[in-house]
């Protein structure tokens, strides 16, 4: 099924259409955005805004020094350690960067690094190729996600 890497049909931005779009580039445009929204819909004395980070995938295993192995398939332990060998998605960036500008405050719950050294918790061959293709945009095993939560939990107690 190629459509999951096809590229987009059109994209509408400040009233010009484009074929295409620079991921990254289409990322910030959409943070800038959402920042935007933020600047002038949210209260601070009443509301917190929290911004989860990156969730990573694990489709290149040489990013972690096992280029033999089929990506996150058959993976069955975390890395070891407090940095991924392959270093961060460069969207961690772009997001840090626009986070940086918004004057009301937004808490980022920087999951990515913690993520990214779990290459075993997405496992799955359940995606767009079937039980021949992986799946690293979920998070299969229990642990992961889990640990999202307390880290949101304990940033609003």
């Amino acid at each position: 099924m190629s459509f999951f890497f096809s590229r987009w049909d059109f994209i509408e931005v400040g009233g010009v259409i484009m074929k295409d779009m620079d991921r990254m580039l289409a990322f910030e445009t959409a943070l800038k955005t959402w920042a935007a929204w933020v600047e002038a819909n949210i209260d601070p004395s009443k509301s917190l805004v929290f911004f989860q980070g990156i969730s990573p995938s694990h489709y290149n295993s040489s990013l972690w020094n096992d280029p033999k192995a089929k990506g996150c398939l058959g993976q069955e332990q975390p890395l070891l350690g407090s940095s991924y060998p392959g270093g961060v998605p460069q969207a961690l960036g772009v997001l840090k960067r626009v986070l940086s500008t918004v004057r009301k405050k937004v808490k980022l719950l920087d999951i990515t690094v913690l993520s990214l050294l779990r290459k075993d918790g997405h496992p799955s061959v359940y995606g767009f190729g079937g039980s021949t293709g992986l799946d690293c945009s979920h998070w299969c095993l229990a642990g992961v996600p889990d640990t999202w939560n307390e880290i949101l939990f304990n940033l609003i107690f």
